[in-house]
């Protein structure tokens, strides 16, 4: 049987602590690397045509 002493205490308040500017930093970063990497293959493909 539950003992009623005994329940899990849950915080309902909410600590928003972890910051994404790091991961959009990267992906940002990635973005640019795969753009810059596709113009470049293009614009190589362009000039052997």
């Amino acid at each position: 049987m539950a003992q009623p002493g005994l329940q899990k205490k849950t915080s309902t308040k909410t600590e928003d602590t972890s910051s994404l500017k790091g991961t959009l930093i990267s992906v940002f970063l990635v973005g640019l690397f795969l753009i810059i990497t596709w113009v470049g293959v293009f614009y190589l493909f362009m000039d052997r045509f």
